[in-house]
């Protein structure tokens, strides 16, 4: 017991130490070098906060749910070999449905169609 209260004690102690050290740090003044934008070397063409388009992350965000989809469905050959297996295919069967029903729902609304 005395172990771990020693251990919460001294993540403690470390973690406000280096939050500590952090703000203090980021108090000092960075040289207009440290504030441009890096682009391999050569001197930035335009601003660096342009926004993106909302297509590039609703792109990112259905990469990420079907790549989801994938990792849910990785396990299906090891579950069908369980005692109940229509369960196993019920459960899959609904996963697919409920993420077929947001593809639709994706393209229909346009949200697949990069030029407009």
């Amino acid at each position: 017991m005395n172990m771990i209260l020693f251990m919460i004690a001294l993540s403690l102690t470390l973690s406000i130490a280096l939050t500590a050290l952090n703000f203090l740090l980021a108090q000092m003044n960075p040289d207009p070098e440290k504030l441009s934008p890096y682009e391999c070397g050569f001197d930035p063409l335009g601003s660096a906060r342009l926004p993106f388009s909302i297509r590039f992350f609703m792109v990112a965000i259905l990469f990420l749910l079907f790549d989801l989809e994938i990792a849910l469905l990785l396990p299906l050959p090891w579950a069908i070999q369980l005692q109940n297996p229509s369960t196993t295919l019920i459960w899959t069967s609904i996963l697919l449905f409920i993420l077929t029903m947001g593809l639709v729902y994706e393209w229909t609304q346009g949200g697949l169609e990069w030029a407009e």
